[in-house]
C-alpha cells in the first residue's frame, strides 16, 4: 500500500501538471470504485484544480467551490500520468481525468477491486474521510509519546494504526522500528522515555529520507515505482537476507495478507518472534533465537 513518501511523490508530480487545469472529462471504469452519488461525478467537469493534497493515506484533488475528488489507493491502486490522446492500460484502468496537457489514469493490478474514490462538497465532508492520525512529522515528542500510549498495543499496530498516526504502513514501520532498534512487538506501555524518543527520532528520519529519496528518484519525471519493496530498505520485505547494520539474517512474522520483517540482533536481542502459523506446525521445534 503507498504510504506517506510514495503518496508526497505523487503529490509533487501530480501539482505542476494539474493545478490550475479545469477537469475536461471523467472516466469511470468500474462502478464499485465510486462510493459517493451527491455530489454526483459528473459535477467536477469543468472546474479547476486549486491544490493537490493528501489526507493519510489519501490523495485529494482540491477543485474550485470547495469540491474535493480523493482517492484510496489501498494496496493495489496506482496513478499514471498519460499524454492526453494516449490509451490507458486495459483491465487495470479503474477511472481516468482529462486535463488539457494529460489524462490522470487511477489503475489496480490484480483481481480484488479495493481502491475507492469519493466526491465530496465541503471541507467538513473532506475532513470526515480522515481517521484522525496525527501527521507524524509535524509532531512534537510530547505529542508522539501521548498518542503512542494512550493504549497499549504492540508497536507495529501503534505504528500502522490510521487513527493513531497519518501515513505510516506495514513497509515504514518496519523501516522504523528497525531504525530504533525496537521490538515490533514490544508494549507501547512499556517503553522506557529514551526508546519513546530513539522512536520519535526514526520516524522522523526514515519517513524524511524516504520521502526525499523518492521525490529525488523521480525528478520533474511522473513517479512510476510505486512499491513497497526496495532493495534499499533495511528490513521491509527482505526475509532472510543480511541485516545492513548487523550481517544477521532478517526475519519475518507473517499473519493474513501481510508480514512483518525485522532483524532478531538489532531490535529483539536475539531472540526469534513467534510466527503463528510456523511456531504451532515446528512446536517444540521452532527456533527460539539465532543461535537455535
Amino acid at each position: 500500500m503507498p504510504e506517506l513518501p510514495d503518496l508526497e511523490a505523487y503529490r509533487h508530480a501530480l501539482a505542476p501538471r494539474a493545478v490550475g487545469q479545469p477537469v475536461e472529462r471523467v472516466g469511470i471504469a468500474h462502478p464499485f470504485l465510486l462510493r459517493t452519488v451527491t455530489p454526483p461525478i459528473d459535477a467536477v467537469v469543468g472546474r479547476r484544480v486549486v491544490a493537490v493534497r493528501r489526507v493519510g493515506k489519501r490523495i485529494a484533488l482540491a477543485l474550485e467551490d470547495e469540491l474535493f475528488v480523493v482517492v484510496h489507493l489501498m494496496i493495489a491502486g496506482r496513478f499514471q500520468w498519460l499524454a492526453r490522446d494516449a490509451k490507458p492500460p486495459g483491465r487495470i484502468t479503474l477511472a481516468t481525468f482529462d486535463f488539457p496537457d494529460g489524462k490522470l489514469a487511477l489503475t489496480e493490478a490484480g483481481t480484488k477491486r479495493r481502491a475507492s474514490l469519493h466526491v465530496v462538497q465541503g471541507e467538513r465532508e473532506l475532513v470526515a474521510l480522515d481517521p484522525g492520525g496525527a501527521e507524524p512529522l509535524e509532531c512534537d515528542l510530547a505529542t508522539f509519546e501521548r498518542l503512542l500510549t494512550r493504549e497499549n498495543h504492540t508497536l507495529k499496530r501503534a505504528l500502522t494504526d490510521p487513527k493513531t498516526f497519518a501515513g505510516i504502513g506495514n513497509a515504514y514501520s518496519d523501516e522504523i522500528l528497525h531504525r530504533a532498534k525496537l521490538s515490533p512487538l514490544a508494549q507501547t506501555s512499556k517503553l522506557a522515555p529514551e526508546e519513546i524518543a530513539r522512536l520519535y527520532t526514526a520516524t522522523r528520519e526514515v519517513l524524511v529520507e524516504w520521502t526525499t529519496r523518492l521525490s529525488d528518484e523521480a525528478g520533474r519525471a511522473w513517479p512510476v515505482k510505486v512499491t513497497a519493496f526496495r532493495p534499499e530498505m533495511a528490513v521491509h520485505g527482505r526475509f532472510g537476507k543480511p541485516c545492513p547494520v548487523c550481517g544477521a539474517p532478517v526475519q519475518r512474522i507473517v499473519y493474513a495478507e501481510n508480514e512483518c520483517n525485522y532483524c532478531a540482533r538489532c531490535q529483539t536481542g536475539g531472540r526469534i518472534l513467534a510466527d503463528r502459523a510456523l511456531s504451532r506446525l515446528l512446536k517444540s521445534s521452532f527456533p527460539r533465537s539465532l543461535d537455535d
